[in-house]
């Protein structure tokens, strides 16, 4: 999950060297934390959210054959 949303975000943004993925995994979840330049968070998070639903979405359908919940949390 963490190098999907490494890609679709480095795709979106002017400065790609800045784009920090983490990625956490417990018992129920995977949390992948995405995090940008400031300067870009306007373009990976869309007007009203929509770039950050479709990005949740698309990573929701890969994930599905995991059996595991993922949370894509856009950090400051």
């Amino acid at each position: 999950m963490k190098e999907l949303v490494e890609v679709i975000a480095k795709s979106l943004v002017d400065h790609p060297e800045e784009v920090i993925v983490t990625e956490t995994e417990n018992e129920k979840s995977i949390v992948v934390g995405l995090q940008v330049a400031q300067s870009d968070m306007g373009k990976v998070i869309g007007k009203q959210g929509r770039i950050a639903k479709a990005i949740r979405s698309v990573v929701k359908a890969a994930a599905s054959k995991a059996d595991k919940k993922v949370i894509v949390e856009i950090m400051q």
